[in-house]
């Protein structure tokens, strides 16, 4: 078994201002997408440009705090606002949900899509090769804050966490929902595939791993388990990714449609 350090959540306390571990576990991921995404438009025959990354980042950016912080309060925290209707601009105590904010970054990415008067298809294809790696950094943050934990567990690596051995399933996202969803997304989209296809497996990587980690994974502890002792929220949330991205994928191959990501050389007269 393994102690739990017990991290200090705040970073950085300059009189009134603290500055959360969580919060700049969000920088790095946007600096990580934005990096991702100049490095993408960079490379020969893409139709995107280094401002479209900076422009397209703006608008996930919102898309993510938004739905992130939206998405907790309607899937998570009903009860919570009830009780306090300020609830859910206290941004402060934490709460944000990973599908809620894909429901942001989809709308915001949309919004982009019809004033750049690209394919929205064609967005959320490039924007499926970014996020791995900060989906990593905040679930070190999570790590950081001592939340999300897992069940009691005996395994080697099991936590110890107020005296109980639990299973450190915030490192088991990190790394599949995270490093692995990465690596994948980055080496399928080097080369050309039909439009849709990395939407597809985005949804489909980030769904198994989800779903498996879940079984893993203690419930919030206001909401437990919705049926059967095993079916969770996240469960109940992630299965229609799962179902849209085994759709996304099918689709793709079936029309075998050409992405836009990609400029259109036209012959020399």
């Amino acid at each position: 078994m393994i102690d739990y350090p017990g991290f200090d959540p705040v970073a950085l306390e300059i009189g009134i201002l603290k500055v959360r571990w969580y919060g700049l576990t969000y920088l790095i991921a946007f600096a990580a997408a934005w990096w991702l995404g100049r490095r993408r438009v960079a490379q020969p025959g893409s139709s995107w440009v280094a401002v479209d990354v900076d422009d397209f980042l703006f608008y996930a950016m919102l898309g993510v705090i938004l739905g992130g912080r939206l998405g907790y309060v309607f899937f998570y925290g009903l009860d919570y606002w009830q009780q306090d209707p300020w609830y859910p601009l206290r941004i402060t105590e934490g709460g944000m949900s990973f599908h809620g904010g894909l429901i942001g970054v989809l709308v915001a990415l949309t919004v982009f899509a019809i004033r750049r008067k690209r394919h929205v298809a064609d967005v959320f294809d490039f924007a499926a090769a970014l996020p791995g790696f900060g989906i990593f950094s905040v679930r070190i943050g999570n790590f950081v804050n001592g939340e999300l934990w897992g069940r009691q567990s005996d395994v080697p690596w099991a936590m110890m966490v107020d005296g109980v051995a639990r299973h450190p399933t915030q490192l088991y996202e990190a790394v599949l929902e995270g490093v692995l969803l990465a690596i994948v997304l980055w080496w399928f989209t080097t080369k050309d595939r039909p439009r849709l296809a990395p939407s597809g497996l985005f949804l489909i990587m980030y769904a198994v791993a989800r779903l498996t980690v879940e079984f893993w994974r203690l419930p919030d502890a206001h909401i437990g388990h919705l049926a059967g002792g095993w079916l969770t929220m996240g469960h109940l949330l992630t299965l229609p990714m799962l179902v849209a991205g085994i759709a996304l994928m099918v689709v793709a191959y079936r029309s075998g449609t050409a992405s836009g990501n990609r400029a259109i050389e036209r012959p020399t007269p």
